[in-house]
């Protein structure tokens, strides 16, 4: 029988694995990490759990073995994000930004590329390897990043640039909110890809490509960002001044291709951050249920035995399950179809993560005006989901267009899906209502 929930023994040890992690190492940091006031220090909190986590394989395990990775496929890590952020999504966002910034070597790069960047990723003796990704920038006029491919002139999309110079590119620019970029002493992660201009003539989806930066590049400057949620995983501003990078660093076939990387990659990432999610809001619902069973409010007989305390959470139990295989059919969409998962992936990623956003506030409901004492749980939880819709890709910009472009093509095929073919993402999708009061 082809479609089988049932999970193998290899993926119920994961499980276990990643359980057991976040019970004894993440948990005990919770208190710390959301009392520091400065964000640098909140990351470096988390250093010693990372380290935990390179250390049984899972902080690269996405990699192919070749290269020193685990082969873990993304069903596998869907299945560790939950259980890790039904704790904390600190550290499984670091893991994801390694994702987001290697993976494209995996897909584009040559295999010289490969042995360089990927096994330097593996191989580390410190255990404390860290890659960052960059492609978001700060809002303005121009600026910003969730219209990255209208199709206008410059300077619309991307503005951090690349110009050719000998055997080298020179970059200046701004990037804001890329993962993890700063590093663990905001000098640097030790690779960086970020998402650049290198045709500085050319304005929206054109002229765009992905380069590798390494650790100890000069002319770059990275401040953390101090967010309101996600506090153990690191954002950074990022300001480039006359940067020199390798020209041998630009991962060989994103050349003019940077803006299906991006689409690519935020498909990969779609049902992991929404495994986040929903491991968030099973975090809210199991302590909600316990709470339930065990307080009266006042009355004769704890909560769970009155109708609407059963109703709401029953509903949440049912959207928790219902969400959990959309998280596994989008992950087993992308390992049956190379990571190509641009449409399946955003509408994983924009049903679940705001689901589990109103699971959360339901589960606060049922607690009633006590879930609102930070004794309790629920001000994190409540945090912590409000961040899921509106990052990575967030679901009102690139998550919802991408799956409007495809749906939009002539030769969609509405069955595909639901029959594990692929849909294949064009550059003929993009850039859809990008521009006001048309469509393109």
């Amino acid at each position: 029988m082809p479609i089988d929930f049932e999970l193998s023994k290899e993926q119920l040890g994961l499980r276990i694995q990643a359980r057991e992690f976040g019970d004894q190492i993440l948990r005990p940091l919770i208190d710390k990490v959301e009392s520091e006031p400065i964000p640098e220090k909140r990351f470096q909190l988390t250093k010693e759990a990372y380290k935990a986590a390179y250390a049984d394989g899972s902080a690269f395990g996405f990699l192919p073995k070749k290269y020193g990775g685990a082969g873990l496929s993304t069903l596998d890590y869907a299945i560790i994000a939950e259980e890790l952020c039904a704790v904390d999504p600190g550290v499984p966002t670091t893991v994801v930004a390694n994702g987001l910034g290697l993976m494209p070597v995996v897909y584009y790069g040559s295999e010289e590329q490969k042995e360089r960047f990927l096994r330097a990723a593996t191989s580390d003796p410190s255990g404390e390897f860290v890659a960052g990704y960059g492609v978001s920038e700060p809002p303005g006029r121009h600026s910003g990043t969730a219209n990255f491919d209208a199709p206008l002139p410059a300077p619309a999309g991307i503005g951090l640039t690349a110009t050719r110079d000998g055997d080298e590119y020179v970059l200046n620019g701004q990037k804001y909110w890329p993962s993890t970029t700063g590093g663990w002493d905001g000098q640097g992660a030790n690779l960086n890809l970020f998402v650049v201009r290198t045709d500085p003539s050319r304005g929206g989806k054109s002229g765009i490509s992905a380069i590798m930066i390494e650790r100890g590049t000069l002319g770059i400057s990275y401040k953390a960002i101090d967010k309101m949620a996600h506090h153990g995983a690191r954002n950074d501003e990022v300001i480039f001044k006359n940067v020199r990078v390798p020209a041998k660093n630009l991962i060989e076939g994103t050349f003019g291709n940077g803006d299906l990387l991006i689409n690519r990659n935020f498909g990969w990432s779609g049902p992991l951050v929404s495994a986040a999610a929903l491991g968030n809001a099973r975090g809210a619902y199991e302590y909600a249920l316990e709470w339930a069973k065990n307080n009266s409010a006042g009355g004769p007989e704890p909560i769970i035995k009155y109708q609407n305390v059963g109703y709401v959470l029953g509903d949440v139990a049912t959207r928790i399950e219902a969400c959990r295989y959309f998280v596994w059919k989008a992950a087993h969409y992308l390992d049956s179809h190379d990571y190509h998962g641009e449409m399946i992936g955003a509408m994983c990623k924009s049903f679940v993560t705001e689901t589990m956003f109103d699971c959360v506030y339901k589960c606060m409901q049922v607690v009633g005006t006590n879930s609102a004492d930070r004794k309790l749980p629920f001000a994190k939880f409540f945090k912590e989901s409000a961040i899921f819709p509106i990052y990575d890709g967030g679901n009102f910009g690139m998550q919802r267009r991408r799956v409007h472009g495809i749906l939009a093509d002539p030769g969609y095929d509405p069955r595909a899906l639901a029959e594990n073919r692929l849909v294949e993402f064009t550059r003929d999708m993009e850039g859809i209502d990008t521009v006001p009061g048309t469509s393109i």
